[in-house]
């Protein structure tokens, strides 16, 4: 079955864009662009959901949830269950500290690993939603707690940096959206396995 409703996960308010925290909304932000897609809010999911029609395949809802990353699946389940899909057609964009910046990995299954915004999600929707995990460590000072990094802001020099990545994110999301979870994973976690070995 292929992925139906993809949610990127963030906190509303100027106070907390360009954060590490806020990467998944910057990244299904660029895909809403590159697909002219629309958001619209939907105050009863409280939530902007985008609807992106593909031509010869179902209709795909890019979602942002607007109730704060702790209640982000209390917004993404509410829009799973009203549109009637299973876990397997759910993929959600994260940011996380335990893969490099600018680097990707596929998952679907695991814990919330420390972030909030996945132990809300598997609280209201369960295990197996498909994740786009989106590297944004090491953490930097080792000691510094993680709700400060998280919420902290990049640099200019990683700024730069996803900048330079972007192509590789949107590439990777079409690839998991159109080929599904399989072949993403295939794919992306062994290339990015291998890319800081690169020369």
């Amino acid at each position: 079955m292929s992925i139906s409703l993809v949610a990127g996960l963030g906190n509303p308010g100027r106070e907390y864009e360009s954060t590490r925290h806020n990467l998944g909304w910057v990244v299904i932000e660029a895909f809403a662009r590159q697909h002219q897609l629309v958001w619209k809010k939907q105050a009863q999911f409280e939530a902007q959901v985008a609807r992106w029609d593909r031509p010869g395949r179902a209709s795909c809802y890019l979602v942002k949830p607007l109730t704060f990353m702790n209640e982000s699946g209390r917004a993404v389940g509410d829009l799973a269950r009203y549109y009637k899909l299973g876990l397997e057609s759910v993929a959600v964009i994260y940011d996380d500290t335990n893969i490099d910046l600018g680097l990707v990995k596929v998952t679907t299954t695991g814990s919330a690993g420390g972030h909030n915004g996945v132990a809300s999600l598997l609280e209201h929707l369960g295990n197996g939603f498909c994740r786009y995990r989106l590297g944004i460590g090491p953490k930097q000072p080792a000691q510094m707690d993680l709700k400060d990094f998280v919420l902290g802001k990049f640099t200019n020099e990683q700024l730069t940096l996803i900048d330079n990545s972007l192509p590789h994110y949107l590439n990777g999301l079409s690839l998991l959206l159109n080929d599904g979870p399989e072949r993403a994973m295939n794919t992306l976690n062994r290339r990015d396995k291998n890319e800081p070995e690169q020369p």
